[in-house]
């Protein structure tokens, strides 16, 4: 069954007064099929507007109506003739207009900020992060460097003339999504941070929506949507960071559990006899796997904590330790064999637990995945139920350290397709010509 052509079909029988006979909500309907009709160009473009009406059983009128306001809002655009074979005038193709409208993506994370914006398209047009100690400064300063790298990024995108549809921060911890607060993020320090507030009064347009979600979880839908499991419907993203948080993809959808807490998986106890986490509790899986813990085994001198007290990114420390490895430090491998172990041991838990297909290692691990995908792949075996476990395999991540940003840039886009009214008009709509006929 074509579902979209059912779903246009029932929109239009709405607005012509429903099926109890009673009004429909104008706004919702028209709201409704103008989700239908960006979609169908989302996916299928470029394509006509006779294509768009066939394809989602509006009738032609009502789509160039949606079109001409597609365009007001600078979501869609003309590109020129296309011929489908048949006799007659050519219909006019249409596809997204990335060039007016796109999507910010942030991160805080213990040791560095990082921003992405997209395109309507999801194509990257600015990828930067800078090393920072957002784990040593406090909130104060780390949110005043996030608004700092919030205002260059969109005074870029406004030289290119694109404007954000919104703004998501990705933060490692508990995260009351509603307010865009903080409630709780063990790494960082931070306890009721109003994450959201302080970027709304920072120098950049008063028009466009802060939102803030947690680091892991957008991370998953990146994967999700985009990444080397894109599309299965049952996985599990773990972010290979400083501290160690879980995004889980069940069913096609996010598991966020009751207040949206779901997923922290860093802070289950895996060794009660272990050390100290920052969380206040004693062995947590994220002192055995977390990068901290990788430095520390693998390069000592280096660890956390001691020596100059430089904010280093952590792909500087990554590539010290795959220096040593390239020269023959033994503590390289048997580090990374000692994470891998201890990684099979939590992901037989997942496993047990949502019955994944597939684990995604971001972050640290998927730089390291020859070295501890083999470990953690035949922990997982001795440990997991052998049903779900012989069906359940390790991938290593192609987002890199980019991926939560990503994701978030990714919802972004998502609630601009989902609701195209959320986006300012910048013209007066005009009416439409469907493929050479006038409209009355």
């Amino acid at each position: 069954m074509d579902h979209s052509r059912a779903d246009g079909r029932a929109t239009e029988s709405m607005s012509r007064g429903g099926s109890a006979g009673v009004p429909a909500d104008q706004a919702t309907v028209r709201r409704s099929n103008l989700a239908l009709v960006l979609r169908h160009v989302s996916a299928c473009g470029p394509c006509t507007r006779s294509a768009v009406a066939a394809a989602t059983g509006l009738n032609k009128a009502t789509v160039t109506s949606l079109v001409s306001e597609l365009q007001a809002r600078g979501l869609v655009k003309e590109m020129g003739p296309q011929h489908a074979g048949s006799v007659g005038r050519p219909g006019v193709a249409l596809t997204l207009d990335g060039s007016r409208i796109g999507a910010l993506g942030m991160e805080v994370n213990v040791d560095y900020i990082a921003a992405i914006a997209t395109d309507l398209a999801g194509r990257v047009i600015i990828d930067r992060r800078i090393g920072f100690d957002a784990m040593g400064s406090g909130p104060e300063r780390s949110l005043d460097e996030l608004a700092r790298m919030a205002e260059r990024t969109v005074a870029d995108l406004d030289r290119l003339g694109i404007t954000p549809a919104g703004i998501i921060v990705a933060v490692p911890g508990l995260i009351d999504t509603t307010t865009g607060t903080v409630v709780v993020a063990p790494n960082l320090g931070w306890r009721g941070v109003a994450v959201a507030e302080r970027l709304s009064h920072a120098n950049i347009a008063a028009d466009i929506p802060v939102a803030v979600d947690n680091d892991a979880n957008l991370a998953a839908l990146a994967e999700y949507t985009s990444g080397v499991a894109a599309g299965t419907s049952d996985l599990v993203y773990l972010t290979g960071e400083v501290g160690i948080g879980g995004g889980v993809i069940a069913g096609g959808r996010l598991l966020g559990g009751a207040d949206g807490f779901a997923g922290e998986v860093g802070h289950v106890m895996i060794d009660p006899s272990g050390e100290s986490c920052r969380c206040g509790r004693v062995g947590c899986w994220e002192t055995k796997v977390g990068l901290a813990a990788l430095v520390r085994m693998a390069t000592p001198d280096r660890a956390y904590g001691t020596g100059p007290q430089l904010v280093r990114d952590p792909e500087e420390r990554l590539a010290e330790i795959e220096h040593r490895r390239a020269e023959g430090d033994p503590r390289v491998d048997a580090a990374a064999a000692e994470v891998g172990r201890w990684l099979g041991i939590g992901a037989a838990m997942l496993v047990n637990l949502f019955n994944p297909r597939v684990i995604v290692l971001g972050g640290y691990f998927a730089r390291l995945a020859d070295l501890i995908i083999p470990a953690a792949q035949q922990t997982l075996a001795r440990l997991g139920m052998r049903d779900a476990v012989e069906r359940c395999r390790f991938v290593a991540s192609d987002l890199g350290f980019g991926a939560a940003s990503r994701g978030a840039a990714g919802v972004v886009v998502e609630r601009a397709l989902s609701d195209p009214t959320s986006i300012s008009s910048r013209t007066s709509p005009t009416i439409g010509v469907i493929e050479g006929t006038p409209m009355a």
